[in-house]
């Protein structure tokens, strides 16, 4: 199925105007970043690079696509003949998935013509933006966790295919296993479900319901306990499961009580290997509070696909660079936008994260035209994702995973609080000469309330 409708409709009639004016095909730099954090955020965490390369492959333009165009005069018969046969062909660069960012961070940086760079914008920042704001999200559910699983379960809390790639980006940002199968079946993410209460319901009593769940998935199955009487159903749990179960789950009440309630209940009864995992409209600042609770794992749903009060980064995606012809060898000349509250900083971007001798982040080096020169333990960030049209950073989700896990560790400590606060470290601006550039993020300051 074809990606290259899902964008807006100026992408197209710019590319039509550009045509027109004979400017379309100067060699043009894109770039995708963000203004700022949402507010209170002390980091973010770039997710989708993997599903926007997925999207890119299927950006193309079939015939009913192109009829279906030209009949709306959305194109004239100039732009639908070149879009018959597109392909992006251009270079992509960018930070790759589980990375964290900051205020400015050239996120992606697209190369190509102005035309072939223009219609990808709106399904690049629609991809990026979501999946971005999501792991973000669950970043800070996991840092809170503090090692304990985190298990993404909010499909029916959001669009059907949105819930797909919640789950995926959750997963990117640390969650362990979600209870979505099509995002097991698409990407491999892992899976777990048991029961509802619905369940519960079902049966005559909730030992016939308990049984027969056990009896369909072995005594290591998690068991809905608050149904009707928590204790009641705790001690019938064990009771038929000799004290063999592998946990309980609690979805109502004040977590932090019951839970260390039946946790009490299990030691006394011998089920000490029995887990409890708590569920109900947890977010990152419920899952911090309940640190000290005897709860083993956390069932989270509407929050994190929602990205916890913040479901889009706001990303943005603009042109840097531009050739005055269509040369391929043209020089590039960088251009910005000086707009009131929007201005951009122009020329090609290259970044650098800045570690102190602790291997502490301690700022985010953004160079323009080159790549910031650091110290030995300094490390570059951006990858490339695609060589003349051609994917070149695909890579498995579990290195995506694997490189948050590192990232979020880099980070100053202060930077782990759920408390509100400013970026952990602050965004730098050199020009070609290595000195401080005009930098429109200086809001990014060091953080003073820690």
């Amino acid at each position: 199925m074809t990606t290259a409708l899902l964008t807006d409709h100026y992408e197209l009639t710019m590319v039509r105007a550009a045509m027109g004016a004979g400017t379309a095909f100067r060699r043009s730099v894109f770039e995708l970043f963000p203004r700022r954090l949402p507010e209170g955020r002390r980091y973010g965490v770039v997710a989708g690079v993997g599903r926007m390369l997925d999207a890119l492959e299927e950006f193309t333009f079939d015939p009913a696509t192109v009829a279906w165009l030209l009949e709306h005069d959305v194109v004239n018969q100039e732009l639908a003949e070149w879009l018959s046969s597109y392909r992006f062909s251009g270079n992509m660069w960018g930070y790759p998935e589980g990375e964290v960012y900051f205020p400015g961070s050239p996120l992606l940086r697209v190369e190509g013509s102005f035309a072939e760079a223009c219609v990808l914008e709106t399904l690049l920042l629609s991809i990026y933006n979501f999946d971005s704001a999501i792991a973000s999200a669950a970043s800070r559910m996991t840092a809170m966790a503090e090692g304990r699983p985190c298990i993404e379960m909010g499909a029916r809390r959001a669009q059907e295919m949105a819930a797909v790639a919640a789950a995926r980006a959750a997963y990117v940002a640390g969650f362990q296993n979600t209870s979505n199968l099509e995002a097991g079946f698409r990407y491999g993410v892992p899976t777990t479900g048991t029961a509802a209460h619905s369940f519960t319901l079902l049966h005559d009593s909730e030992e016939e319901a308990f049984k027969a769940q056990i009896a369909a998935l072995g005594e290591k199955t998690t068991l809905l306990v608050d149904t009707y009487d928590i204790e009641e159903a705790v001690r019938t749990a064990v009771r038929i499961t000799e004290g063999r179960l592998g946990a309980i789950r609690l979805d109502s009440g004040d977590h932090a009580i019951v839970a260390r309630q039946m946790r009490d209940l299990l030691d006394d009864l011998g089920a000490t290997e029995t887990k409890i995992i708590v569920t109900s409209d947890l977010d990152e600042w419920q899952i911090a509070a309940l640190r000290g609770a005897p709860v083993d794992g956390y069932g989270v749903g509407t929050s994190v696909v929602t990205g916890s009060g913040h479901p889009t980064c706001g990303f943005v995606y603009k042109l840097v660079s531009r050739a005055n012809s269509d040369d391929p060898a043209a020089e590039l000349y960088p251009v910005a936008k000086k707009s009131t509250n929007k201005s951009t900083v122009g020329g090609r971007k290259f970044a650098l994260r800045r570690l102190d001798d602790n291997g502490t982040a301690s700022a985010e080096i953004i160079g323009i035209g080159e790549i910031p020169k650091g110290d030995a333990n300094d490390r570059e960030l951006m990858v490339q994702l695609v060589r003349d049209g051609q994917v070149v950073g695909r890579e498995e989700l579990q290195a995506s995973r694997e490189r948050h896990e590192r990232s979020r560790a880099e980070l100053p400590v202060a930077a782990l609080r759920v408390s509100k606060g400013e970026p952990a470290i602050p965004t730098i601006i050199l020009d070609s000469e290595g000195d401080e550039a005009y930098n429109p993020y200086l809001h990014s300051a060091v953080p003073t309330n820690i």
